[in-house]
């Protein structure tokens, strides 16, 4: 045979041997490796002059002990990955509850267990602080008297809050997954960032709209945040507020007329319920006077 043949013949062997599987190389290796002190051990019983049945009976004892071994050496390995293979599928399947009991200190593959336990643990709370987050952040947009919009990178509506629903005057299993031009919504997604629109909605009587437009990523993809403000309710507000502030301006300055004009009638009353004698002789011609 040439160096190139034997080369060849030891290459494919060594690829056949990593076919094998680690449970099945696990044993052979086992096996293998207590084969001689075994075989030395049946030629001293042979050779020791014993009875047969002596003989055979250690033969047995040995062969018992080795297979055993043999066996448990095997499950001593395997359980612990097949542990660690569960922690994983549960990881990928978003399981971050179960956890590996048998994960001690001193040992390698308990290390590599407590570590699998602290992932699974961090996992899950970054998982229940991003569903509380979540909630939160759907609570505030569903209570805000804002009209909030999330729209894909194919310009389909993915989220809206309520007050956007109450403007589009629609059911939300209606709109949702619709385009923005099917909503009448496509010129804000378009121009400036931010800005003013006047047009009229079907579910509102405001016809100037502030506009604020933001991107965002979800699940690596892009969207867009649209968010449309009534600036005539804004407007009214202001109104109001000049309105009762001119009223406060009117009400002072009527007081401050009204003090003198009260206060003289309240001297004529009080000289009029006078009895004649108390008097004084110009009093008619004070109150024509006053």
């Amino acid at each position: 045979m040439s160096l190139k043949d034997w080369a060849m013949a030891n290459r494919n062997h060594g690829i056949s041997l990593n076919r094998i599987s680690l449970a099945a190389t696990i044993q052979l290796l086992v096996v293998f490796g207590g084969l001689p002190a075994i075989a030395i051990a049946s030629i001293l019983l042979w050779r020791s002059g014993w009875s047969p049945i002596a003989s055979g009976s250690c033969a047995v004892m040995m062969l018992g002990i080795w297979v055993g071994c043999v066996m448990a050496a095997r499950e001593r390995i395997l359980f612990p990955l097949r542990t660690l293979s569960n922690l994983l599928a549960a990881l990928r399947e978003g399981d971050y509850s179960l956890r590996a009991a048998s994960a001690r200190r001193a040992d390698v593959l308990g290390e590599v267990m407590r570590e699998l336990n602290g992932l699974s643990q961090a996992l899950q709370t970054d998982r229940q602080e991003a569903t509380e987050t979540n909630a939160l952040l759907l609570a505030v947009i569903s209570n805000i008297d804002l009209a909030v919009f999330t729209f894909d990178q194919e310009n389909r509506l993915r989220l809206v809050n309520d007050t956007g629903i109450k403007l589009l005057n629609r059911q939300s299993q209606e709109i949702l997954g619709s385009t923005a031009a099917e909503l009448g919504l496509e010129e804000c997604l378009q121009g400036n960032r931010t800005g003013v629109l006047r047009r009229s909605f079907p579910g509102s009587f405001g016809t100037r709209w502030e506009i604020r437009r933001s991107a965002f990523r979800q699940q690596g993809r892009p969207h867009q945040l649209l968010v449309l403000s009534d600036l005539s309710q804004t407007l009214r507000e202001e109104e109001r507020r000049a309105w009762q502030r001119l009223i406060r301006v009117l009400g002072h300055e009527l007081n401050n007329s009204l003090g003198p004009i009260q206060s003289i009638s309240d001297s004529l009353g009080t000289v009029a319920r006078r009895s004649p004698p108390e008097r004084s002789k110009e009093w008619e011609s004070d109150l024509i006077a006053g």
